[in-house]
Formats: C-alpha cells, structure tokens, sequence
C-alpha cells in the first residue's frame, strides 16, 4: 500500500503573504481539478483553502474493503438534518468530507454516469454546452480506464469510444466480488431485464456490474487529493493549506458592482485574510457553498437581515433547489457458509489476515466494493395501473413569473415519468453484508443488505445559515459564523410531489423484494429480516401484497448525493423580492431561477464562481462523484478561457 509522505502545507501566514491571481475555497473533489489544471499554467498562481487535514495514508480512507468507516469520523463534517415530517420526525445524519480530497474521500467509490437526457435536460433550460456532448470531453478528461482482462466472467463489459484513458482518476472493474455478485445479473435476466453491455454510453438502464474509483496498482481508493493533487504538490505557484475554515467571502464596491476581492478564514484559533487578483471560486460542495454566500451577503435578503448580515446581492435562490436521492436499506439473512465483510469486523484474526493479504498483494476481501448495480425505469418497476394512480398526483404545471423556465422545468420532470421514458428512475444495489443503520445482526447469522434508491426526486427542500433562536443562548446575541451548522431540511416525502416521491418509494420496495425472491440470487436468501417478512393469506390461499409505506417514511436515510442548492439558471428578474419565492422551499417551480449562470458565475458579483455540485440545476440518475469531476475539469477550461489563457 503507498505511504509516500504527505505534501508539506505552508503556515498560515506564509499562505496569506502570497499574491494569488485564483483563491479557492474547498479543497475537495471539484476544488482539487481547479488547482491542478489552472496551476498548469505556470504564470498563474493558485491559492487553495481547506478546512480539513489531509490524509494520504489513512487507512479508513484508503482500503476500499473499510467504506463508511470514515463516515463520523474526524474526516466527516457530520451534518444533520432537521426533523423531517416526511420521515415521521426522524432527523438524518448527512455525512460530508472535511479532509483534502472532500467527499471523494470518503465515498463508496462508484463511477458512473447518467442517461444522456439528464444532463441534455440541463442544456435545455438554458445552460449551454452542459448537455451530454458537451460534458463528455471532461467526462473523458477526468477518468483513466483500465480494461479488465476477461470481460464475460463477471459481466464486465465496457465499450473504450465512451472512457477516457489519460486522465488522473482510474476507473476500473474490481479484481474480487461480493459471493452474490456472481447471481446478479442472471436474476435480473430471469426477470426479463438485459444487462446493460454500455452503461457508460448514455443510457444506465438495466443491469450492470459498477465500474470503481480505485488505483489498480495497489487497490487502494483513487481520489482528488491522491490523483489531482499529490502528483502536482511540489509546484510552487499551487499552494494549499490545509485547517484552514472560511469564515466569509470578501466582496468589494467597484465601479457600481461588487467584486469578489478575497476571503476571510481561520486557522489554529486566529484570523487572516487572503487575496485574489482575479477569481475567487467556491468549491465547499451542496451544503457549505450556499452557506459561504450568506455568511457573505448573497442570498435571501429577509434571512440575511434577520442574522443581522448586511445584503449586498439579493438573490432568494441561494440555498434553495436542494434535491437529494433517497435510499432504503432492506436486510436478508443469508446463507451461512458465504463470506461476508462483517466477518472481518467480528473476527480480529480475518481482519488481520485480511489486512496482510491487501498489504503484500493489493488482494483480498479488503480489495472488495458493492458492484451489483441496476437502473430501471417505473414501467419496469410499477404496475402500469398503479402508475396511473401515481401519475395521477403529479403536480400540475403552473404559471411562474419566469414562465418559459418555469414552465419547461416542469415539464422535463412530467417527461421523465411518461410510459415512454427510458430513464434510470431507481436504483437498486445488493451486497453481502449489513449495511442498515437500523439493524443489528445476530451473532452467528451472515446477511445481505438490499439499496434502492430514488433518481428523481419531487421533494425540494433548502440549506441556510441557523436562525439566532437554533443557536445557545451564550450565542444569540452573536454573529452567525460557519462555525454554526448550517440548516439542513430536505422536506423528504414532502410538498405538492412528495406524497408522489413516498408512493415510487414504497412501490419500488416491493420490486426489490421480487429481485431477491428469483433466482438463482433466491438460492442464497434465507429470509428477509429488515422489515421482517409479513406475509397474509387471503381467504383463497393466495398471498396478500405487502405494505412497505411504513418502512420506507420509517428508515428512509440519506444517499449521500445533494444537488442544487446553487444552480444553474437564469439572473432572478425580481432581485432582492422576498415575495419572489424559495424562500419557504418546497417544490416550488415557478419560482425558481439561478445563483449561477452557464459559465457558473454568481450572479450579481464579479470575479465569484461556484465550482461543484450545488450548480446541478436537476438531479441525475447516478452516484455523482464522475459528474462532480467533469464540472471541475468543464469549470477550470471555461476559467481559461474566459481570461484567455
């Protein structure tokens, strides 16, 4: 496994006597592609941010076998949501990384991509060259794909036009599955669904085996900061500090505008201030970004003033537009000769024998990630008469005051529910192991956990700074910092399309459970243990359909993929409007516009852009970490291009 030594990170003091023409904020996934592609032009010099340590050679990080134990941990920001109605009150964790490398370090390692007309959805509400062909040169630009040397054995089949081959993220097929993947796709075949030969090609549907973010040398987690920014450290115009927390963005008066000028942060306790000439780019992800621009004047004018912040760029849609996946977790004992991942973590002695096979041999149980992936549309999933009970409660298009957006926003998501949609609606993921945060194995019993996960979300919810009555007393009379946890409130299953978000839910949980009931990934089930199996009898012996809408407001959880919360979109006509709408959240069309434009610049500030998910203006139906990563590569080329570099 590589140890080579970390980057040595400056002092804060030498940092801040630098000149930077670009200032990052957010050393993560996307802010990490900024650094080394601008940093490539020798005449530029790149300042970068980071509130967390780096961690090149920590084992939680790097041994694919240990995904989600660095979910918090010190490398996790550890937000929560508010209490969610639509889960019966239950507040969620939602994990985020605070480390060099961001989430990228702390993710499952998936790599895949959407179906085309996801991003061209982009594309058609006014976003220029951010639809498929416009995006898949950087798709291309970001990845290094390795063909795996005998594609038919575990389904591993690719087509080299769609990869890119040079880029610094490996993708590659694992060398050692989960004991069910061997069933995966002969199941979905019994089902009548084909696996899907070219995933990456613009259509996701059907079965696949999940391509992973994961250096084929040494079997260990291919990430931002190993693979951006590692190898381009020792450049002396890219300088990166590492603990250092932003407190606010600098935005000066010039020439009748607002400029973004620098920012302010902390580091062991002190204040400083750093610079730039030309640019600053946000890059602190769904949750932090929209929290940055408030904290520095820009957003919703009635919540800025009641924190006692001075409004500099009205703008009601900061915050607003959060979209999330939604997954359930079901569990199913399992055979119990299979091997299972939590016999590593019941078992010192296969730990350690584990840990020396991956350590000498870069193999091994450790080298193992969920790769039994599926992407089906609702016609696949749901009764056609029970679509039509469900269609039935789609929102009805309405009027905005930014009609022809307004308008064409809600009919792409009408169109993604129409019968001759092709789309990867859900998801649905199964690996042997317990992964639910709700159930507690019995010693002695192997399980497998079932992931369905919801693509297309109605439910709209908003992130924004904490009110002064959330804080302490001690800290009512105070500022709101970032030190302060943002505001979280997905409205999951709520608003005018959440009852429509519960019933896919709830219907698509019951064609989970017929996945595990075919064979031949049936010759390994025992039984479904979480929510334990409840099957009635009619009084003709036939079985009654189970109810899953309890279990799924019960332990719907988080998927780990926000979006939105800075989108893409046009200038709001209304600016500074607290009529003008998102402020209450909620799905809310007809009022929504942009925090960015095309060429993902803050609307109303020169010399600010926002460089990450926050600006996906729709969810995909995809893990998006290789979607964060062409942004970064599609935002740093438009950078230089737009100064003509």
């Amino acid at each position: 496994m590589d140890s080579s030594p970390d980057p040595i990170s400056p002092t804060p003091q030498s940092f801040t006597s630098q000149s930077f023409d670009f200032l990052i904020i957010g050393g993560g996934t996307a802010g990490l592609v900024l650094a080394s592609r601008l940093s490539s032009i020798s005449s530029l010099h790149i300042g970068v941010l980071e509130a967390g340590p780096s961690a090149f050679n920590e084992p939680l990080i790097n041994i694919p076998g240990r995904f989600g134990e660095s979910l918090g941990s010190r490398y996790d920001w550890k937000f929560e949501t508010t209490a969610q109605d639509g889960l019966n009150g239950r507040k969620l964790a939602w994990p985020r990384g605070k480390v060099l490398g961001g989430t990228s370090a702390l993710n499952f390692m998936t790599w895949n991509r959407a179906c085309r007309e996801d991003y061209d959805a982009w594309e058609r509400l006014g976003n220029e060259g951010w639809g498929w062909d416009g995006l898949l040169p950087f798709f291309k630009k970001s990845e290094r794909f390795l063909p795996p040397s005998d594609e038919f054995t575990n389904s591993l089949f690719h087509n080299p036009a769609h990869h890119g081959t040079n880029g610094p993220i490996y993708s590659v097929y694992s060398n050692e599955f989960g004991a069910s993947h061997q069933f995966w796709h002969a199941s979905f075949n019994n089902l009548g669904i084909e696996t899907n030969k070219n995933h990456f090609g613009g259509s996701n549907v059907g079965a696949w085996t999940s391509l992973t973010s994961v250096d084929p040398r040494t079997r260990t987690r291919c990430y931002s900061a190993k693979r951006y920014y590692q190898p381009i450290a020792s450049r002396p115009n890219c300088v990166v500090l590492t603990e250092a927390t932003v407190e606010k963005i600098t935005l000066e008066w010039k020439d009748s505008e607002w400029v973004a000028t620098g920012a302010r942060f902390t580091h062991s306790g002190k204040e400083y201030y750093a610079s730039a000439s030309r640019e600053v780019i946000l890059c602190a992800g769904s949750v932090q970004s929209p929290q940055l621009l408030e904290l520095s004047g820009i957003g919703n004018p009635a919540i800025l003033r009641a924190k006692g912040i001075e409004v500099k760029v009205p703008n009601v849609n900061v915050g607003e537009n959060l979209q999330e996946h939604m997954m359930t977790m079901a569990i199913y004992e399992i055979s119990p000769e299979l091997s299972t991942l939590d016999d590593l973590r019941q078992s010192p002695q296969l730990l350690a024998s584990a840990m020396e096979e991956f350590t000498t041999k870069a193999s091994g149980p450790l080298t193992q990630i969920p790769s039994s992936v599926a992407y089906l549309p609702f016609t696949t999933v749901i009764p056609p008469s029970t679509m039509q009970s469900i269609l039935s409660k789609l929102p009805t298009p309405t009027l905005g005051p930014r009609s022809n957006h307004s308008l064409l926003r809600q009919r792409i998501l009408h169109e993604r529910f129409d019968s001759s949609s092709r789309l990867g609606q859900v998801e649905f993921n199964f690996d042997t192991s317990n992964y639910s945060p709700y159930f507690t194995s019995e010693p002695g019993k192997k399980y497998a956990t079932m992931m369905m996960m919801l693509q297309y979300p109605f439910s709209v919810g908003n992130i924004h700074i904490p009110a002064s009555n959330t804080l302490s007393a001690s800290k009512a009379r105070a500022k709101v910092t970032i030190h302060d946890k943002p505001i979280i409130d997905p409205k999951y299953y709520q608003g005018v399309g959440g009852d429509v978000d519960l019933r896919t839910m709830v219907e698509a949980q019951k064609f989970a459970d017929k996945i595990t009931k075919t064979a031949p990934l049936s010759s390994i089930i025992v039984t479904r243990v979480f929510p334990p199996e409840n099957v009635e009898k009619y009084g003709n012996g036939n079985e009654a359909e189970e109810d899953f809408s309890e279990f799924v407001q019960n332990y719907t959880i988080t998927d780990w993929h926000p979006v939105g919360t800075c989108g893409m979109g046009p200038a709001p006509t209304l600016a500074g409007s607290e009529d003008e709408g998102g402020g209450e959240g909620g799905y809310d069309p007809a009022n929504i516009a942009g925090v960015v434009d095309p060429r993902l610049r803050v609307h109303g500030v020169k010399g600010l852009r926002v460089v990450d998910a926050s600006i996906m203006p729709l969810h995909i139906s995809a893990h998006i970490q290789a979607t964060v990563y062409a942004i970064g590569e599609k935002g740093a080329s438009m950078i230089l291009e737009d100064w003509g570099l």
